[in-house]
């Protein structure tokens, strides 16, 4: 296969990935990358046992109240960019392009394959924020958008757009067009399933040397802080939520034991192999989601469809509003909610794009963008109008612990309180405890995978043993940290994430930029062949 163009020509066998892994233990790792992402991840451990959690904390969120001040405009446009040029592609030509060639065909049903790129993208952070969102815009918790009035109608439905908003198009344009990048230089021009493949139409052949490393290694770091991040707060929140069902004792030995079945579970999926673990828990959890919703809505028809409309209108309305950086009275709101929303998507990019970028083969450009795009935000619409919807009409009834409080007094257990006001509130906590803990063993397994194709040099089959380490080192990661700081260490190692986002923007925007040029060189095929045969 040859990537020709005016520009640049390449064969796929130029690079060789096997020339610099070592074979050690019978595992396959790219030296560079595998060496110097494992090396960075302890020195950064290591730099937290020494200095005190709390201080180690205060010195990262300086930096990273920094990042999201003054570089806000970066994370808007890096957002909006990608978002038009989702929208561009679809609706161009190139949208006609099919992944892996006009022959390939899909690997998985288009359920099974929406279930696991929304397991693996946001469907543990639904969970959590299905209610604590939209009612902190609503109770003025920590800012309104647009400074909007709390408690008022317009409040309420400015609350439910803005949650929308930040789940929505923007945020899966973020990781469509990651995955497209990806899916699209892996399936169509052959080159390795790793970050740097994609810059290749720009950078040429130092792709290969350490240009690419450097792009590597930023993705591995940014993807395993991050996996370590949500199994951090992850298990802190299941704890919330098992200790005030069940009546534990929310302790640091609880949360590393959630961590541990986490991990456990995993491996065990991570054994069973894609179609055994990741496909099978992804669609078991969606049922077990959508069945949960569906129950709701049920026992609050009215409330729902109302909600659904409100977050709608709500989010139409309000979206370039919300779009922008400059002219915004609301500035502690839009960096404290938005522009962190969006490093964090930004951050979180490379793992989804490379997972979903595995399982996509065979579908077209137009295909891919539209149900990446479309199928996940009416899921979150719903979901976070359906939950913030709920929990609103609580504060304003002053139901539950939501309507004495006025709002939420504990992020983690928002989501329980609103439970709890239902005569079936136990075994509907219990099932919320269920989802959070499936969602997050398919993030960790799915993330493992991509962590290890990464390490290993874009490869895609590799050694069982390689994806069972890297499921085993997040854990160990999160583990260490909630042990020597709690959440202090772990929220510090989501600054350190949203931190390296910065500069991950940027590339993102120039894999867009790549990607277009790479594409090119699919349209004019069918020129070239007129041309030849006259």
């Amino acid at each position: 296969m040859k990537f020709k163009s005016k520009k640049y020509s390449i064969e796929s066998t130029d690079y060789q990935v096997g020339q610099d892994n070592i074979f050690k233990w019978g595992m396959d790792v790219h030296n560079t990358v595998f060496s110097v992402s494992v090396g960075l991840s302890i020195l950064f451990i290591v730099a937290l046992l020494v200095f005190p959690p709390a201080d180690a904390k205060a010195a990262i969120d300086a930096v990273k109240g920094a990042a999201l001040s003054h570089f806000d405009f970066v994370f808007m446009w890096t957002a909006n960019i990608m978002l038009i040029c989702a929208i561009g592609i679809a609706f161009s030509p190139l949208g006609k392009i099919r992944l892996g060639g006009d022959n390939a065909t899909t690997d998985y049903s288009t359920i099974s394959w929406v279930s696991m790129l929304f397991a693996a993208g946001m469907g543990i952070g639904l969970i959590f924020w299905g209610v604590a969102e939209p009612t902190a815009f609503y109770t003025d918790w920590f800012g309104t958008p647009l400074d909007v009035a709390p408690f008022t109608p317009e409040g309420r439905e400015l609350a439910l757009g803005a949650s929308v908003f930040h789940w929505g198009f923007h945020a899966w344009a973020i990781y469509g067009m990651t995955a497209l990048s990806l899916a699209y230089f892996v399936y169509n021009k052959g080159l390795p399933l790793s970050m740097r493949s994609v810059f290749y139409p720009i950078l040429g052949d130092k792709v290969w040397g350490k240009t690419g490393d450097v792009i590597d290694i930023m993705a591995v770091l940014v993807i395993l802080f991050g996996l370590a991040t949500s199994l951090g707060l992850g298990g802190s929140q299941a704890a919330s939520g098992i200790s005030h069902v069940f009546g534990f004792e929310n302790s640091i030995f609880l949360q590393l034991t959630i961590i541990l079945v986490i991990m456990g579970l995993a491996i065990l999926s991570v054994v069973r192999g894609m179609d055994g673990g990741v496909k099978l828990l992804s669609n078991i959890n969606m049922v077990i989601a959508f069945i949960f919703l569906g129950f709701i809505s049920i026992l609050n028809f009215t409330t729902v469809l109302d909600s659904l409309v409100t977050g709608v209108v709500g989010y139409v309305k309000n979206i370039i509003p919300l779009s922008q950086n400059s002219g915004r009275e609301d500035t502690s709101w839009l960096h404290g909610w938005t522009v962190f929303y969006w490093a964090w998507w930004i951050a979180y990019a490379p793992f989804f794009g490379m997972f979903v970028a595995r399982i996509s083969r065979g579908r077209t450009v137009r295909e891919f963008l539209a149900c990446v795009l479309i199928i996940p935000t009416l899921v979150t619409t719903a979901w976070m109008s359906f939950f913030g919807g709920i929990a609103i009409q609580q504060i304003i009834d002053k139901v539950g612990q939501l309507g004495v409080e006025q709002g939420i007094t504990d992020v983690s257990l928002s989501l329980f309180y609103m439970l709890d006001a239902y005569p079936m509130g136990d075994i509907l906590s219990i099932i919320a405890v269920l989802l959070i803990i499936v969602f997050f063993v398919t993030t960790l397994d799915s993330g493992s995978i991509v962590v290890d194709s990464m390490t290993a040099g874009g490869k895609l089959e590799l050694p069982m043993k390689q994806k069972i380490v890297w499921a085993v080192i997040s854990a160990l990661i999160a583990m260490v940290m909630l042990w020597i700081g709690g959440t202090d260490s772990i929220k510090a190692l989501q600054s350190v994430t949203i931190i390296a986002a910065l500069p991950f923007a940027i590339i993102l925007v120039l894999a867009c930029v790549s990607l277009v040029l790479g594409m090119f060189t699919e349209v004019k095929k069918p020129q070239l062949n007129r041309n030849q045969s006259a």
